[in-house]
């Protein structure tokens, strides 16, 4: 077995008197040849320090006090000595003192600390790993958890290891009742928030998974779509308000393309191409999953663009089609909704949902329809699409037919 040499002094330092003439005293380890030093915070007159002995002169009150605090220094040295050896970690005067003046002890990290130097990771990449509206909900749900924090539990932050136990049910219960929000809502919020938790545990700064009983599922919800009568309905509604007639323009496009809010905004000429039969087709991948689309251009999606070709602001933005915000854009589908008499909750998510399922209905596989709508697999796909009345009636006259009936 390697021989391990150990010592331990105590010394002062004459050439650093402070105001009142006292030298501070100075603590060193040294450990197979290397050493280590640090100051205890403590000054003494050198008239009353023996050098020779690394102690003070015990004929004062006050050397007596300093000879027993150095002692406990001592003891508490050699303490952690035995406890570094008991660890089976590398044992060396740097790494004793600096568990004994616990710089060694892993830093505390905060639940808002880390929440917030992600959403700064996110700010950095958007446009490049994140959509700006992706950037949006975590900042959206960093003001949410902060008041969360405030409402409950009366503080601003938490070190990580000192999380509540109750701390994902009472947020959830929270959101559902402070902030009235529905349970898919709840969920979508609980799913962002789970993943500033992971980044916790995978640096090793939380040990316990605070969702480890949480089970996030989504309700399956029924979203609206216009058949086909219904959207024939509101593309040929003679509109006289300029901004509801444009807005009835872009979600009728929508609903001819399957593009998503975001993609129909930022659709440019670029963005058409004609194939080798001369067809026009719209060729864009998705901002949200980079997916490309690959949609071909009805001849009254075609119609539409040609309607705001010269448009003041297609031309200053370099875009196909003038789209406002997706607050106004809301806000205007309801009113076409009440002047087309449609008692629907119209979205351009709605015109999405329409676009899958009158396409399915007219006979496209759901593999084409996929392909237009920029997802990588079917199984998307079939939450957006609906079986029609037509259809099953279309099928089951073929079954007539088949069969004689």
């Amino acid at each position: 077995m390697e021989r391990t040499t150990f010592g331990m002094t105590f010394y002062i330092r004459r050439t650093k008197l402070d105001k009142t003439g006292k030298a501070p005293v100075f603590l060193r380890i040294t450990m197979n040849g290397l050493r280590a030093d640090t100051s205890i915070k403590y000054h003494i007159s050198p008239q009353l320090w023996n050098t020779a002995k690394g102690r003070a002169l015990e004929n004062s009150r006050e050397g007596k006090e300093v000879n027993r605090m150095l002692e406990a220094v001592g003891f508490n040295i050699m303490q952690v000595r035995r406890q570094l050896e008991s660890e089976g970690v590398a044992v060396s005067a740097q790494s004793i003192l600096s568990r004994y003046l616990g710089k060694d002890a892993p830093q505390r990290h905060t639940l808002m600390e880390v929440f917030r130097e992600h959403n700064e990771k996110c700010r950095a990449l958007s446009g490049i790993d994140f959509a700006p509206t992706t950037v949006q909900r975590y900042e959206s749900l960093f003001r949410i958890t902060s008041e969360f924090l405030r409402t409950k539990y009366g503080q601003d932050d938490f070190y990580l290891d000192d999380l509540p136990e109750q701390l994902v049910e009472d947020y959830e219960f929270y959101m559902k009742t402070d902030r009235r929000c529905a349970h898919n809502t709840v969920m979508k919020n609980l799913k962002n928030f789970k993943k500033i938790i992971r980044i916790a545990m995978t640096n090793g700064w939380l040990k316990n998974d605070p969702f480890r009983e949480k089970h996030i599922h989504m309700e399956q919800v029924e979203r609206a779509f216009l058949e086909k009568h219904e959207f024939l309905h509101v593309l040929e509604k003679q509109i006289d308000i300029p901004r509801i007639r444009q807005v009835r323009d872009i979600f009728c496009f929508c609903c001819l393309t399957g593009l998503a809010f975001t993609d129909v905004q930022q659709l440019k000429p670029e963005h058409i191409v004609k194939d080798i039969n001369g067809m026009d087709w719209i060729r864009k991948a998705r901002q949200k999953t980079r997916n490309m689309c690959n949609i071909p251009l009805l001849d009254a999606a075609r119609k539409i663009l040609e309607r705001y070709n010269d448009n003041p602001y297609c031309q200053a933005h370099g875009v196909l089609l003038p789209v406002c915000s997706n607050q106004k854009m809301n806000a205007y589908l309801k009113e076409l909704a009440d002047i087309c008499g449609i008692r629907k909750h119209l979205s351009t998510h709605c015109a999405r949902h329409t676009f899958a399922t009158l396409t399915l209905a007219s006979g496209a596989t759901i593999e084409n329809v996929a392909k237009m709508l920029g997802h990588a697999n079917t199984n998307m796909t079939r939450h957006y699409a609906r079986i029609l009345d037509s259809s099953i009636m279309r099928d089951m006259q073929s079954v007539a037919k088949s069969m004689a009936i």
